[in-house]
């Protein structure tokens, strides 16, 4: 790594040396034991049986309602296939209300089926949807409503139980954030009618590519396990309307090496959290989502927000500046999904009622973590966003100017 920056100039942005040499990425994959994992994927070339319920599939179902105390787990091939097979089995229809403060999957599963995602607001403190906005935009159209562990932080599970059982809705919980996390002492994955787990490979457990539906309803899991599988009942019987949403043995495979490797992967994370909320803790205008230690977590995401105003800079600036330094910040969930097609075009006021979450997405940045971030790379991370910070008021007039830096991976915006 390069000496620390001791002038404007020496930032990658303007000429200079970037701070690494390779790109840091927020959730580049966690591998686990790659010869455990090598020799399961040998026995299932040896077993000849590639998918279709195999299994380690059945073995890595189990596990999952094992450690999140869940009568059934329903692996799917990704989440976002699993959240629209669940939203057909369990009859959503009309208007369901999410938060716009979400990845753009989970709206998109909604409408992808005919379903209309009514945008909610958020809590400014958890990032989380607001059972009292909730409450305030039910209509006679609205079948269900989809709470978001945004960053594992539990939604206010309680409220919005409550509220779903006074008004007869569907409640439903996107956890995809959430695994190995838990709310008043239950781990996630019990609640509402079903949750959702992802597994992709950037999310802490991963299944290279995949998702999981858990639910403690017996007759809703038949129904998802019928419905992944085209609606096979049997061997020639098919009885009812499915489509193809199995998870594959060799992603099972990595699913369970992910699992075999799931306290490492969370003391990474934690060590990696607190090395950031004692570097930044001082630091002008940069606040750090923070978790509740009473509860367990995975520590996936390391989450800061930068107050333009106190700063001195905004955080689109911050996010070029780090991008040149080969930190490859993400600015989580910008720019809502209500500003994201096709929804933008459909009501294009949405904005008007999300107050704190249009400010919210004009603030956040997700910070580089994992098993493969190093304490040193943590430390010189911090350094470059404290140097911008001193120099904030030079930096911000250089932008006046125009942008000076685009990765070749990012559109305009």
């Amino acid at each position: 790594m390069p000496p620390l920056k001791s002038r404007i100039d020496d930032l990658a942005i303007f000429g200079g040396t970037p701070t690494f040499d390779s790109e840091l990425h927020v959730g580049r994959p966690n591998m686990g034991d790659r010869q455990a994992l090598l020799r399961r994927i040998d026995d299932i070339l040896e077993r000849k049986w590639l998918t279709n319920d195999g299994p380690l599939v059945r073995e890595f179902e189990r596990r999952i309602c094992q450690l999140v105390s869940v009568k059934h787990c329903v692996a799917v091939c990704n989440a976002t296939v699993g959240f629209e097979i669940l939203t057909k089995a369990i009859g959503l229809s009309g208007e369901v209300i999410v938060p716009s403060f979400t990845f753009i999957a989970t709206a998109h599963a909604l409408r992808w089926l005919g379903i209309t995602p009514v945008f909610c607001d958020v809590d400014p403190v958890t990032h989380n949807i607001d059972p009292a906005q909730v409450a305030q935009i039910i209509t006679e159209r609205t079948t269900g409503i989809i709470g978001v562990h945004v960053w594992g932080r539990p939604c206010d599970v309680d409220a919005l139980v409550d509220l779903a059982r006074r008004r007869t809705l569907k409640l439903l919980f996107d956890a995809a954030h959430a695994f190995g996390c838990s709310y008043k002492g239950r781990m996630i994955g019990g609640f509402g009618n079903a949750e959702i787990f992802s597994f992709h490979a950037t999310k802490f457990i991963n299944t290279f590519e995949g998702g999981a539906v858990v639910t403690n309803d017996d007759k809703l899991a038949a129904r998802l396990r019928l419905m992944r599988n085209f609606g096979f009942a049997g061997l020639d019987t098919v009885a009812c309307l499915g489509i193809n949403g199995k998870m594959t043995e060799v992603c099972a495979a990595m699913g369970l090496n992910s699992l075999e490797s799931l306290d490492n992967f969370v003391e990474a994370n934690h060590r990696n959290y607190e090395l950031y909320r004692q570097q930044l803790a001082k630091v002008p205008g940069i606040s750090l989502a923070l978790y509740e230690e009473s509860e367990k977590c995975n520590y996936q995401y390391v989450v800061i927000e930068i107050d333009e105003t106190a700063a001195g800079i905004s955080r689109n600036i911050f996010d070029e500046v780090l991008w040149a330094e080969k930190v490859l910040v993400r600015r989580y969930f910008y720019p809502g999904c209500h500003r994201m097609e096709p929804y933008r075009t459909d009501d294009p006021q949405t904005g008007l009622r999300l107050p704190h979450t249009e400010r919210l997405a004009g603030r956040v940045l997700c910070l580089p973590t994992g098993s493969a971030v190093s304490s040193d790379a943590i430390c010189a991370i911090c350094d470059v966003i404290k140097f911008i910070i001193k120099h904030a008021t030079v930096l911000r007039e250089r932008f006046l100017i125009g942008p000076i830096f685009r990765h070749p991976w990012r559109s305009s915006s």
